[in-house]
């Protein structure tokens, strides 16, 4: 069964100003599955797309952001949605946060700094289904919590009491409420220290091992889609450049771009010293021809310039997009 199956995703930023109009291709030609009960990787420098891929979706498609192209298909069981087509009554009313949920990169944005986390519960749930009984709507939040390893009090609190890391399980709690079949995760660890992104880590796969859901864990922390991630694709220049099963990608990756990305990881007793990837991502206003990596890749050769590498299937779910890999290479 497959929950999310994209295809040929082409999502651009259109706007024209003072009768200029210019063209964003963040997201062009992107195609992948999700299946039920995994954690799926997506990792790439910043502006490679990711955001966009996400809002896409998430059935959060706002101007100048368009969907021109492709497909965007949720199979829940009972309810199947075209993501590209559906009313926005619907999506508030029985999609979002009962089938797909987010978790944000800022836990301040997702509660309200004046009040008590409570409150912030009580008005997502309501906004959903109408609390009649509020004495077992405080029994099951608190259940769910007890459940997810946080303390009760935490309740009666009001965000600035709370650490950064507890903010962060608060809103991956508020996420989790309805028992999503789907969670996008936007780098729910960054600006957490090393400590703190170990317990909001482990908190994540225990959720998922509990509900049986299916997590898009977003961030550019190769080190963090190491040890949560079942499956990782990598995004450059708004293209998927790879996609394999973690373990895969991590021992044998086949693109310039995931070899890099792979090879700046620290290691520990290591001594060399990293070389950084020469020049700078490309302006998607403008992308270059042939395949976007070509002006950086150290392996550059003649036919990159020109021709879009096919994302080819190699073995065992592993997918890639390089000049330099042939399809019965490997």
């Amino acid at each position: 069964m497959t929950l999310l199956s994209v295809k040929n995703l082409r999502a651009y930023y259109q706007t024209e100003v003072y009768g200029i109009s210019r063209t964003v291709r963040a997201v062009d030609g992107v195609s992948f599955e999700l299946f039920p009960n995994e954690i799926y990787g997506v990792a790439g420098e910043s502006s490679c797309g990711k955001t966009t891929l996400i809002k896409v979706i998430s059935g959060n498609i706002k101007h100048p952001l368009k969907a021109l192209e492709g497909s965007v298909n949720y199979d829940f069981g009972e309810n199947r949605v075209d993501m590209l087509n559906v009313s926005q009554d619907e999506l508030r009313r029985n999609i979002r946060w009962k089938e797909i949920s987010y978790v944000m990169q800022g836990s301040m944005s997702v509660l309200n700094p004046v009040r008590k986390v409570i409150e912030t519960f009580r008005d997502i749930v309501d906004s959903h289904e109408r609390i009649t009984d509020k004495q077992k709507f405080l029994e099951e939040t608190r259940a769910h919590i007890n459940r997810l390893g946080l303390p009760p009090d935490v309740l009666n609190s009001y965000p600035h009491q709370l650490s950064g890391g507890m903010r962060q399980r608060v809103a991956i709690a508020l996420a989790t409420v309805f028992k999503p079949a789907m969670i996008i995760a936007d780098e729910p660890t960054t600006a957490l220290d090393v400590v703190v992104q170990r317990g909001v880590l482990q908190m994540l796969k225990e959720i998922q091992a509990i509900s049986n859901n299916t997590i898009l864990f977003v961030t550019h922390d190769m080190a963090v889609h190491a040890n949560v991630a079942d499956r990782v694709m990598i995004m450059y220049a708004g293209r998927i450049a790879e996609e394999a099963p973690t373990e895969s990608i991590f021992n044998a990756p086949l693109h310039p771009y995931t070899q890099h990305l792979i090879r700046s990881l620290p290691m520990i007793g290591e001594k060399s010293t990293k070389v950084s990837l020469k020049g700078t991502p490309p302006n998607l206003a403008n992308p270059p021809s042939g395949c976007r990596f070509h002006p950086r890749c150290p392996y550059v050769m003649d036919v990159c310039r020109t021709e879009v590498p096919n994302l080819v299937t190699i073995k065992d779910r592993h997918r890639v997009a390089c000049h330099l890999v042939k399809e019965e290479s490997v």
